[in-house]
């Protein structure tokens, strides 16, 4: 008998509700906090845990959060529609369909081919700067190509974000997640970077054979009358161009200039209304087309807002920092080598109520950092066992807003996800921990 998941919302609802009724089993207490300039965020002092007053999150309270959720994330639902609304701008003009078309006809009987390079340019994304909600606009363009060479929308999920988060959790330099892990061990920014890259370089390895191995299982036959016999025009190939050169200064932008999500919101409302204006779709139906794909976001928005409703509702009962407390004290009693393995599991736990892997460092690491010092254990091995324990679990939360949104935009059930993410989780997770433990034995 298979396990049937309620709907996305439902699931994230009943998350708050749990959320709540933790606030009134567990004790309520909190970290000191200070301002760090190397990171430029708030993060724990060490030993200063201390128990306060409990302050119990009510049914009502619980619910009020969800709309408080939608503002605490509106920088990253912003993104979400003005992405979602640049994109249905571009696919209006036909560029994409033309596009994918002409690609599925250079790739006759070389299909599978597709995986592997789609997997890499998404998990590229992932290595450089995190991308996750930026996915979620792109998963229309996704289900377009994988339909036209047989393939499934899980194949669609599975190369995007799958990938990118992959890409993420092993990444040498992502700036939001080792990056901002290696300052708060007061480690040299890129150190241990060649022996992340050979874990990087086997990971993405598995995870790309993983779901090609599933696409060559599951593939169909595609119906020749979806091909259409129009070939690209010049219009096309600027409004194509426009959308690669569109990447590329995000790239730069966030990489070089410092760009948030109001900077990446900005670039992509132009994108759109350039596009639309190249592609003759008029002023009119440009507003139209934005229109449209603002409604086929509101979903996504949505999920994310519920997502992080969860985390607020947890914020206010006051028991994050005692559930960070209560899964880092018993690492202390182990030996040096299982201490590791521990920290993992534990920044694994951690993040279903923490699901910004940023936020969990500066939660966890000023924690972690002095405990290993005690224990003799290296500060880039502290940073390895976060950064694989956290970045990967982010491939199976629900409270993970963007994996649940482009799940949803995709028509993937969540348990379906999961029956085929499970196996090649624990596999990367083994492959994690062989990192950690060939740190320790190597001294890195």
């Amino acid at each position: 008998m298979s396990v049937r998941f309620p709907h996305p919302l439902v699931l994230l609802l009943i998350g708050i509700l749990l959320a709540a009724g933790l606030s009134y089993l567990l004790p309520a207490g909190q970290f000191e906090r200070r301002d760090d300039p190397a990171t430029g965020r708030s993060v724990v002092v060490a030993g200063t845990y201390h128990p306060v007053e409990p302050t119990p999150v009510g049914p009502f309270e619980a619910i009020v959060a969800i709309p408080r959720g939608m503002a605490d994330a509106a920088d990253v639902i912003f993104l979400v529609f003005l992405v979602g609304g640049a994109f249905m701008v571009v696919d209006q003009t036909g560029a994409l369909r033309r596009g994918v078309d002409s690609l599925v006809r250079r790739l006759q009987d070389r299909e599978l081919l597709v995986i592997p390079v789609v997997s890499l340019a998404f998990a590229t994304g992932g290595v450089l700067q995190q991308m996750q909600e930026e996915i979620i606009a792109l998963v229309p363009v996704l289900l377009l190509l994988t339909r036209r060479m047989g393939y499934d929308a899980l194949t669609a999920a599975a190369m995007s974000i799958g990938a990118a988060a992959v890409g993420a959790a092993f990444s040498p330099i992502n700036p939001f997640q080792v990056g901002i892990a290696q300052r708060l061990a007061e480690l040299p920014l890129l150190s241990g970077g060649g022996y992340r890259m050979v874990f990087l370089a086997l990971a993405l390895a598995a995870w790309i054979g993983g779901t090609m191995r599933y696409a060559a299982r599951t593939r169909t036959t595609p119906e020749a009358a979806e091909i259409t016999g129009e070939r690209l025009g010049g219009r096309d190939g600027a409004v194509l161009a426009l959308v690669a050169g569109t990447f590329a200064l995000f790239v730069v932008g966030v990489l070089r200039l410092g760009w948030g999500f109001h900077e990446m919101s900005a670039l992509f409302f132009v994108m759109g209304v350039l596009a639309g204006l190249i592609g003759r779709l008029g002023v009119r139906g440009t507003t139209d087309a934005y229109l449209l794909g603002f409604r086929e976001m509101a979903f996504a928005a949505l999920l994310i807002g519920f997502a992080r409703a969860i985390f607020v509702v947890l914020q206010d009962g006051q028991i994050i920092d005692t559930l960070v407390s209560g899964l880092f004290a018993p690492i202390a009693e182990l030996p040096v080598s299982l201490s590791a393995f521990g920290m993992m599991i534990a920044q694994a736990l951690i993040h279903f109520p923490v699901p910004s892997t940023s936020g969990q460092a500066v939660l966890t690491l000023p924690v972690l950092v002095p405990l290993s010092d005690l224990l003799g254990l290296s500060r880039q091995v502290t940073v390895l066992a976060y950064q694989y324990g956290a970045g990967l679990t982010e491939l199976i939360t629900p409270t993970n807003g963007a994996l649940m949104a482009v799940l949803a935009a995709a028509g993937v059930g969540f348990e379906r996800w999961l029956k085929f993410t499970l196996p090649l989780f624990a596999a990367l997770f083994a492959l994690g921990a062989l990192a950690v433990g060939l740190g320790i034995a190597l001294g890195v």
